[in-house]
């Protein structure tokens, strides 16, 4: 009797399906990581290469996350025109895995760069974005972006994070049809959440409309177009790049005229710059920060993202 016990108990083991294991999925920033671990709640947590504090424009891999991105089944990312130094270790290190990359959904909203609109005279800067891909050899593959005239910091069109949400949770679903149910209502609940929080920034930044502002770093043009707020000039192209004199001496020039309301930093890059162009002008020097610098990585760090971006836009508005 016994011995048919064991027996049975090994057939229906034997015949029970294994169950799949979760995709082990790595994220490049903060913000992604958070929508990706949103969709995964209650399911499993994706790893997190660049931490909040750091910027995406120059980075060289540390031995753990590279062997994160050797054991990865999924990278969710940008794409290369923000991280363009990941390409390389996602084609050797992650080869195996699968590649998303959400600037190329095509549910993902797109702006162009416009530095057009803010064009160094000369000085010492990149040129124009136009140019730059032919020059492009003379230049160290691990700094600036990929500059295919696609602005990269689209995460911060909560209408893309949206969007987004969806792309992650068919892409997981598709490689764990177990949980597939989970991501998809994950989703959906967080969708929501954020296109709630949207309609509270929307008229908490009243305020702010018709009120230019200046900025270190032009990173915001997505999270402006989406709330209607206005950038009169930065210090740095949408890459991050050193400006020129030329370019410095322009922003001198607007500040000048006065009607400037504030000017913006950010905690991860060094605005020495910014700091130096505003000296004098009685200009309010405030904090964005885009990449979630001074919050937990996790689920709810994208909304943090938001509502600290409001926070910042709403002080400039007095």
């Amino acid at each position: 009797m016994i011995r048919s016990s064991i027996v049975l108990a090994a057939f229906v083991a034997f015949a029970a399906p294994a169950r799949a294991e979760v995709p082990r999925v790595v994220a490049d920033i903060a913000p992604v990581h958070a929508l990706t671990a949103q969709v995964m709640q209650g399911v499993g947590a994706p790893e997190l290469i660049l931490q909040p504090g750091i910027s995406p424009h120059g980075y060289s891999l540390r031995p753990s996350q590279a062997r994160a991105l050797q054991s990865a089944d999924l990278v969710v990312w940008i794409g290369e025109e923000l991280t363009p130094w990941l390409a390389k270790p996602l084609e050797t290190l992650a080869a195996s895995a699968g590649h998303l990359a959400l600037l190329d959904m095509e549910s993902t909203q797109r702006l162009s760069y416009r530095d057009a609109d803010h064009e160094d005279e000369g000085g010492d800067d990149h040129g124009d974005h136009d140019e730059h891909d032919d020059e492009h050899d003379g230049h160290d593959d691990d700094h600036g972006h990929a500059h295919d005239g696609v602005d990269p910091h689209a995460w911060l069109d909560p209408e893309n994070a949206q969007a987004w949400l969806h792309v992650i949770a068919a892409e997981l679903s598709a490689r764990d049809p177990e949980n597939a149910a989970v991501y998809t209502a994950n989703a959906a609940r967080g969708a929501e959440r954020i296109a709630a929080l949207q309609a509270d920034i929307d008229a908490r930044l009243e305020g702010m409309r018709g009120r230019p502002f200046i900025a270190f770093h032009d990173a915001y043009q997505y999270f402006e177009r989406r709330f209607g707020l206005s950038l009169a000039g930065t210090v740095s192209r949408g890459d991050a790049a050193d400006p020129g004199p030329a370019r410095l001496a322009a922003l001198r020039d607007l500040l000048g005229q006065g009607d400037i309301a504030c000017a913006f930093t950010e905690p991860q890059l060094n605005t020495r710059l910014l700091e130096t162009v505003i000296e004098g002008q009685g200009v309010p020097v405030l904090v964005l920060d885009p990449m979630g610098a001074g919050v937990t990585p996790g689920p709810a760090l994208y909304e943090s993202i938001l509502m600290n971006m409001a926070d910042g836009f709403a002080a400039c508005g007095g």
